[in-house]
């Protein structure tokens, strides 16, 4: 067929269509990763094979895995057919935590989470796999589809004001969970709004904060040995931020409060560098810590419950007991994928093991060394996030880069020290390795935004 026969439009259509473009380092990282991944099915269904009395090797159901892998490979796949630059590391360094998080989703009990859609009854492996796939799905479509920011960057007051809507109204409407109001259904789908507010709340920082970078970096108001930004700059953010963390705290969500705090902090500080603004923002959090110990109960038994968990070894600090002793049964080398007892009896061993102690169960099984390697891992993403952010070529995309890495960064910081009893356990998730739709979508909006970033900075 000539040039000529085919039709005009026909020819521009193709003119503007990329060529493939292949991601020769993404591949790599991938094929190790699914090797990794199979192998892990792999020991786990001869474990527990060897427990039934069968002594092979077996991938037991291969449908979990190879569904996983083939929606990670698609996503590579779409990144290869149009053209994509961006960065290489990130989609391998999430799908390697991903099925991590998939492989003790189907080592544990199905029957912790059951979900049923219509006539089809989920349990905790197929909806952890089901939360993974979409979040993938998400991942791909932002670093695809988003060419500009400035839908973020002009509408940021709008993106803050839904964020505290959607809080407002589960406190209104949410469904109280061990004390807390957490969760907002809507029909069968139930999810933590908190968890897209710390997205959401980034973008308002990184609007805010590149808009007013030289005014909060220039001029000062010294009070005392610290010097702070002038207050009428401060004051819309502090606002914006107090509204946030107040309709947390009276929800009872500790773990969001630390982290929306934290990453406060942690963005205020990379748009201004002051560490006086830093020392300011400890000193709050002490004074707030006191006063929420004398007024909160429930705040109190948190902070009890570290500082001796043996005071009620059968009651309160059973969970971070049992963790404990998770980590040290374990020691350097592990179980065995499998061999752990993050269930014991039927029933598990740990009550929250698929929520807040999914890391545990897993330095159980995998040991110091695969603790070090997950950790690796995340350091990865921490690593990749911040290398988009310094490339960045204004100050929003540089802020909002910093503060999504940030975020993910400082969540797995908390929820890691609260399993090894360093900080008092707040009840958020491990990025990617907990169950949870609200969390795997909240980070797949995170590593989506970062991916389509470094898109956009690789081309200039």
């Amino acid at each position: 067929m000539t040039a000529q026969a085919i039709p005009a439009y026909l020819r521009a259509t193709l003119a503007r269509s990329p060529r493939p473009r292949l991601r020769r380092d993404e591949t790599g990282l991938l094929a190790l990763v699914s090797a990794a991944l199979l192998l892990g099915f792999v020991t786990l269904r001869t474990q527990e094979a060897m427990a039934a009395g069968h002594d092979e090797l077996t991938l037991g159901d291969p449908t979990v895995p190879l569904v996983y892998l083939g929606a990670v490979w698609a996503v590579h796949l779409a990144f290869v057919l149009t053209a994509r630059r961006s960065d290489q590391v990130l989609l391998p360094a999430v799908a390697l935590l991903g099925g991590l998080g998939l492989l003790l989703a189907t080592r544990l009990p199905r029957s912790l989470v059951l979900q049923r859609f219509g006539p089809v009854e989920l349990g905790l492996g197929e909806l952890q796999l089901l939360w993974l796939v979409i979040g993938l799905a998400v991942i791909a479509w932002l670093a695809i589809t988003v060419r500009n920011d400035n839908w973020l960057r002009l509408y940021r007051y709008s993106w803050a004001g839904a964020g505290i809507a959607l809080l407002l109204a589960v406190f209104l409407f949410g469904r109280e969970v061990n004390g807390a109001r957490l969760t907002l259904c809507v029909g069968p789908v139930c999810g933590q709004p908190s968890e897209l507010l710390k997205v959401l709340l980034v973008v308002f920082l990184a609007g805010y904060l590149s808009e007013n970078r030289g005014l909060l970096t220039t001029q000062r108001t010294r009070v005392g040995p610290l010097s702070l930004p002038p207050l009428p700059y401060l004051l819309p953010m502090l606002a914006m931020w107090a509204i946030a963390l107040a309709v947390v705290i009276v929800q009872r969500d500790l773990g969001a409060a630390l982290l929306l705090y934290s990453v406060f902090l942690a963005v205020l500080f990379a748009a201004t560098a002051r560490w006086s603004y830093v020392a300011l923002g400890v000193l709050l959090f002490v004074v707030g810590s006191l006063v929420l110990y004398a007024v909160f109960p429930h705040v109190r038994t948190r902070i009890d419950i570290w500082l001796d968990p043996f005071a009620d070894p059968l009651g309160a600090g059973y969970q971070t007991l049992r963790a404990l002793y998770a980590f040290g049964r374990g020691g350097i080398l592990g179980t065995g994928l499998g061999a752990g007892l993050p269930a014991a009896g039927g029933a598990p061993a740990i009550p929250a093991v698929h929520t807040d102690f999914a890391f545990t169960a897993l330095a159980e099984e995998t040991g110091y060394l695969g603790v070090a390697a997950i950790i690796g891992t995340y350091l990865v993403v921490l690593q990749r996030g911040l290398r988009i952010a310094a490339r960045s070529a204004d100050d929003f995309r540089a802020l909002l880069a910093a503060g999504l890495t940030l975020t993910i960064g400082i969540q797995t910081a908390i929820i890691i020290g609260g399993n090894a009893r360093l900080i008092p356990l707040t009840g958020i998730t491990a990025p990617y390795l907990s169950y949870g739709g609200s969390s795997i979508l909240a980070s797949a909006l995170a590593i989506g935004l970062l991916l389509a970033f470094s898109e956009r900075e690789a081309r200039r």
